[in-house]
């Protein structure tokens, strides 16, 4: 078996790579020793046999007007088949240059101004835009807080659903940032509140790849045919291979009427609704030739897992952990320690050269939280540990 290298990286920081613009900001003489934990973006080297694959395509193609393949969607198919136990037609997909896009294209298909789009919270923070950009209504489904994990206020849901208002369930699976991976009894659960009620189901899959090895991700289209008939699924391959800079999503509809009504809206976004040749290619390259470069990957998040939550047990327990069984970003309760939510954050950048995602961006219900990208090497992680502690120890209310 071939042994990936997940310690050799690079320096980001001359790269134009988003979160590393934000550190500029704080430090604009230059970023050496800073740790970047915050967007959700890899910092670990790129496949070797995407980059490989790159170069070929490029000796072989020119990049001018292009169309997804066969090659290409027959790879979409036997990945959601082989590893996700999902039958998905090519006929079913749809392009779209990013999920955020998608969850836009959703809210706009399948709402009208004023009506209401249901959301458990707190969540990631761009679906927050997607509802109030487009003179939408939040309704709010707070998830139930159980310490270690959240949970679905079932009761909340079924009453959100049976308000008329509400058209549109945008439903965030694995969870960002809390790391559930949700049942399939839980998604059965929500997927008969919203046929009861008429609420169609858009759900964003973008870390459906990026298990906690011994957890069961379900496909909310996956739970039956009828869920699958009221349900828009978005996938991609840029969070599990990092590949965000591509643009280039899969949206998998299954029901025609729900699939034209997307369709219809991205044609009203731009005529010809594409994604871009290389991200097609990545795309083909990494559900072909990659999984046991992903499932590496998986086993690197949860070791870096494991050290962290082992850490904070140790040293400061009165920080209160997230399970992460999905994703790589860890969900950090920091409430107790007495630090306003504000003040913590910016300690942790100025004085510990920590960027961490903030939890009051995510909604409410996450202030005092921090969000740990921990799809990184072993060692920043480690030097990560080292800084948390000096900073922590030094402001802890005793």
């Amino acid at each position: 078996m071939k042994q990936y290298d997940f310690e050799t990286v690079y320096p980001r920081y001359d790269t134009n790579t988003t979160k590393w613009m934000e550190i500029r900001k704080y430090f604009p003489d230059g970023a050496e020793g800073i740790i970047p934990f915050s967007l959700a973006d890899m910092e670990l080297p790129l496949a070797p046999e995407i980059r490989d694959g790159f170069k070929a395509y490029l000796d072989r193609y020119v990049l001018g007007y292009n169309n997804a393949t066969d090659e290409y969607k027959t790879a979409v198919c036997n990945w959601m088949k082989t590893r996700h136990n999902w039958d998905v037609k090519p006929e079913w997909m749809l392009p779209s240059n990013g999920i955020i896009h998608a969850l836009y294209s959703s809210v706009k298909s399948y709402t009208n101004k004023g009506d209401g789009v249901i959301m458990c919270t707190p969540v990631y923070y761009p679906m927050y835009s997607a509802i109030t950009a487009n003179d939408r209504h939040l309704a709010e489904c707070p998830l139930i807080n159980r310490g270690s994990r959240y949970e679905i206020d079932f009761e909340c849901m079924e009453r959100l659903a049976k308000a008329p208002e509400n058209k549109l369930l945008i439903f965030c699976s694995p969870h960002n940032p809390g790391g559930r991976v949700w049942t399939k009894e839980e998604l059965e659960k929500v997927g008969s509140i919203c046929l009861e009620n008429n609420v169609i189901i858009a759900s964003d899959e973008i870390h459906f790849d990026l298990i906690r090895p011994g957890i069961q991700h379900t496909v909310f289209a996956a739970v039956s045919q009828e869920v699958a008939a009221n349900c828009v699924v978005m996938t991609a391959p840029s969070k599990t291979f990092n590949l965000a800079g591509l643009m280039t999503s899969n949206i998998i509809i299954s029901d025609q009427t729900l699939r034209e009504l997307f369709w219809e809206e991205l044609k009203r976004d731009t005529l010809y609704p594409k994604c871009n040749a290389l991200g097609l290619e990545a795309c083909r390259i990494a559900y072909t030739e990659c999984g046991e470069w992903l499932d590496q990957v998986n086993a690197l998040i949860a070791r870096n897992c494991d050290k962290v939550v082992d850490f904070l047990k140790r040293e400061f327990p009165e920080v209160v952990v997230m399970d992460m069984e999905g994703t790589y970003l860890l969900w950090m309760d920091f409430s107790a320690l007495g630090i306003e939510s504000h003040k913590l954050a910016e300690m942790l950048r100025t004085e510990g050269k920590l960027f961490f995602d903030d939890g009051y961006i995510f909604g409410k219900a996450g202030d005092g939280f921090e969000r740990w990208n921990l799809a990184c090497p072993k060692k920043y992680v480690e030097e990560g540990l080292i800084r948390l502690k000096t900073v922590l120890d030094k402001h802890k209310v005793k």
